[in-house]
This record gives C-alpha cells, structure tokens and sequence, in this order.
C-alpha cells in the first residue's frame, strides 16, 4: 500500500502540503481532487521520488520512497508534461524505460500499441498532444509496476482516445491488481475510472472518501410546509445550504434519507421531494460547508 502520514512540503515560503496523510490499498485507483496549486502534483512527485518531504513519511509497501531504488521500481510517473521526450521515437522511450524497469514487457509494449497504433519511429516533438500522452500511457503500463501515477491522465485526449486510454488502465488494474492514482481538477473523470478520491484545497486535505458512499450521503430536499419554516427550524439537520424561494424551501443536507426524511415528516409538509445530486454538486456543497471557495473544481 502507499501512505502519506502527516506530510508537510515546503518551497521556500510555500507549503505546497500541511500535514497530509493519506492511505491508498494495493489495486485500488485512488484519485485525487482540487483546484490548481491545490498539491496534487506535489503529493504524484513525493511518491515517485522525485521530491523528499519536508516533514513526515513517504511509504510504498513500508519502504520510504525517497533515494530508494526498490520503492521507485515498483511506481511510474505519467508527468503532465511531455516535452522531455521531444527527441526521441516510441521504440528510444521503450528502450530508455527498459532501462530502469526490470519487469518491462514488451508484449504489453506491442499489444496496447497494436490498440492505438502510434508510429514507432517517428519523434515526439511531430505527435499532436494526445499522441504524446497515449505514447506515455503505453510505456507506463508496459513497464508493469504496481503503481502507476497520473498527472491530469486525461489532457489533450479526443473523447474515443480518453474511453480507449480508460479500458487500458482497467484492464490493467483487473489483469494484474495495478493501483492507479490520478490527479485531476476534473470530478467527473475522477468518478468514472476511480473507487475513493481526497479532496485538496491550499496543501490541506478537506476528506478522503469512498465515492460510493459519498453518493448517498449528501441530498437535495425540495418542500412546502404549512407552517412558515425559516433556516433556523432545521437546526436538527445537518444543512449545508438553505434557500427560500416564495413558499418552496430548498435545503441540501448531509446525512442518511430517511433520517432526513423521518425529520422533516414531523413538520407535517405538503410536499416532501428528494433529488439526486451528482457528484460534482455534492463535493462543491461540501466545501461550501467548510467555508471554502469551490472555485477550480470542475
């Protein structure tokens, strides 16, 4: 497993993290959440062994990951940029990854190429920014690590590419238990691929939840009551936000429906409507609960 426990990372006068911890399990994809500057790349870089903490612990599989080459083994970085590998072909990024990553296969190589089909011998710097990123996916799935690492996974792909990209990770997370975490400002990328996503905002992690759960946790409640009812005759409920318009109340709250239905039942509405929220709606309410700005998330 990988965890985070109490990270804080500084540049200069930054604290691009304060007091992180996290815990991802093995074969799981975990994302993480948040607005630009929020530290996602901060946290992708620390478990790479690109950066070493300022403060806290970094652990793959109990191991510190920073200057170790046995924990770097077993991860690949997917960076957000590509321009590093400008100069070379497929063929010179299969042969230069071969390199560092001894489980490196090249009948995964050639198989999920055989998928996208990208020219092997032309260089990086002629592929459009899709290319390039599909290009960086084949060798990090062919180099056959138990982590794979994704910075903003889905940038520059078309919509047939990013299902196409999405199938990959699966079915390598399937075929051999790879965990995969990717950083996103995206929530709605984040929901279709992961299983438990954390929220960052300024270094600080807000919650770090299941998003199945998260889905039944949080409901819009739209109603009219005989009687006037203003924001503070909800005090038993846990509301996130309340808004009135004309005689409709409309509350989000956080908790089980049928508590909150069993609650507002005893004010005797003349109508009591639950709505779905989607997830984006959810982690937004959320913030706004805690007195955040949700600006950046998408």
């Amino acid at each position: 497993m990988i965890e985070l426990k109490n990270v804080k990372m500084s540049f200069e006068d930054f604290n691009a993290l304060d007091g992180v911890d996290i815990t991802i399990e093995a074969g799981t994809a975990f994302g993480l959440l948040g607005s630009n500057g929020a530290g996602k790349s901060t946290i992708l870089r620390l478990l790479s062994g690109v950066y070493e903490q300022t403060e806290g612990e970094v652990l793959i599989d109990g191991e510190p990951v920073y200057d170790n080459v046995s924990a770097k083994q077993k991860v690949f970085f997917i960076n957000d940029e590509t321009v590093q590998f400008g100069a070379m072909t497929l063929n010179d990024m299969r042969k230069y990854y071969k390199g560092f990553y001894p489980n490196f296969s090249d009948e995964v190589f050639d198989k999920l190429n055989g998928v996208i089909k990208l020219p092997e011998k032309k260089r990086l710097d002629k592929f459009s920014k899709g290319m390039k990123r599909q290009a960086i996916v084949i060798t990090g799935l062919a180099a056959c690590t138990d982590y794979l690492l994704l910075d903003e996974a889905f940038d520059g792909l078309d919509p047939t590419m990013r299902i196409i990209v999405k199938r990959l990770l699966v079915d390598a997370m399937l075929d051999r238990k790879l965990t995969v975490i990717i950083s996103s400002h995206n929530l709605k990328e984040i929901n279709e691929v992961c299983d438990t996503a954390a929220l960052l905002h300024q270094g600080k992690l807000l919650f770090n939840r299941d998003l199945d759960s998260v889905k039944g946790s949080v409901h819009k409640v739209q109603a009219a009551f005989s009687e006037d009812c203003g924001e503070e005759d909800f005090g038993e409920l846990n509301v996130l936000h309340y808004e009135k318009n004309q005689s409709i109340t409309y509350l989000i709250v956080k908790g089980s429906e049928e508590a909150i239905r069993a609650e507002l039942e005893k004010k005797q509405p003349k109508v009591l409507d639950m709505i779905p929220l989607t997830l984006e709606e959810i982690f937004i309410y959320e913030m706004e609960g805690m007195g955040y700005d949700c600006n950046g998330i998408d």
